[in-house]
């Protein structure tokens, strides 16, 4: 996914309609967005847009502290650890609360997601895009399934790695559609990518951003979209159920998360904040830029939607029988 390279400054009349802006800081310390991917990535750049515009409206510095490794577990590990105080948040994909929840134990864990943090928001959503090579011939998903079961040794597709959820999308389109898919690993979208233009591999389950602008230049077909509606990113794109495939995997989506015992002022006051920050016309559209839909929601609703992927998910994962590395 492309990263966002944007400062972006609160102007003098912003800041004072900001809703946190006339409240006193929570304290002279700095507020923590802890992110456990690199800089530079899409994560972390979203977190760093962020740190820009709620340092001003919460009147406090607001810093990224990077612990990247096993898939954001680390990060996760050390916002447990972290004193509840109302400094200490995650802004994560949810990738990291849902996935690593479901095939990882907790000994290795180390975290409970369901007790050990409280939602604060959901910030952005971006879809996952079902592209396939020109040697398919399909210019929908109904070509692409009969192309599939003329050729049942290239049921494969390309994902971005093992145990994610573009690899059990994948695996649920097979369902779906009654062939037996095979998810192809790659370390990342760029190289599977390369792959699918050079014909290697026949299809991939990505984001949508990321394969737009070979979709769009017309040397990959982008066949449909996993979520419940078409997405604003690519609305000429219909989904997979307008198109008869009984399928809806959802997009995937960043979050941000505070330590279980943070005070409900705390939670309240950086949730207010952030439903102002993603609404900025300036933010959005840096977001927007970067291949990812401005969709906030609140705790309850974040909350909720978490429990809900981790109810759909579980099955899937377990019924495909992958195992991770630990």
């Amino acid at each position: 996914m492309a990263a966002m390279g944007l400062a972006l400054t609160l102007s003098v009349a912003q800041a004072q309609t900001a809703p946190a802006a006339a409240a006193p800081a929570a304290s002279s310390q700095a507020v923590k967005l802890l992110v456990g991917f690199p800089p530079g990535g899409s994560t972390d750049t979203l977190a760093r847009l962020l740190a820009d515009k709620l340092s001003l409206v919460l009147r406090q510095p607001v810093v990224v502290e990077n612990k990247p490794g096993a898939g954001g577990r680390i990060a996760a590990q050390a916002l447990k650890a972290s004193a509840p105080d109302g400094l200490n948040f995650m802004v994560a994909p949810n990738a990291t609360p849902v996935f690593q929840a479901l095939l990882y134990p907790v000994d290795v864990l180390k975290f409970d997601v369901l007790k050990d943090f409280a939602s604060v928001g959901v910030i952005a959503s971006y879809p996952f895009a079902l592209a396939v090579g020109q040697q398919t011939g399909a210019t929908q998903v109904k070509d692409y399934v009969a192309w599939l079961k003329a050729n049942p040794r290239q049921a494969s597709f390309g994902t971005a790695g093992a145990g994610g959820q573009t690899h059990f999308t994948g695996i649920q389109f097979g369902r779906a559609i009654g062939v037996d898919m095979q998810a192809v690993p790659y370390r990342g979208n760029g190289p599977l990518i390369t792959d699918l233009l050079g014909g290697q591999v026949p299809a991939g389950v990505m984001t949508a951003g990321d394969i737009l602008p070979q979709a769009r230049s017309g040397r990959v077909r982008v066949l449909g979209v996993f979520g419940g509606k078409r997405s604003p990113l690519m609305p000429e794109v219909p989904t997979l159920k307008e198109q008869g495939i009984d399928i809806d995997a959802g997009d995937a989506w960043t979050g941000m998360w505070a330590p279980a015992a943070t005070p409900r002022e705390h939670i309240e006051r950086m949730q207010n904040a952030l439903r102002y920050v993603v609404g900025l016309p300036e933010v959005r559209e840096a977001m927007q830029r970067a291949a990812l839909q401005p969709d906030f929601q609140p705790a309850a609703e974040m909350d909720a939607l978490l429990r809900k992927e981790l109810a759909y998910w579980g099955p899937v994962i377990k019924a495909s029988g992958f195992k991770p590395e630990q």
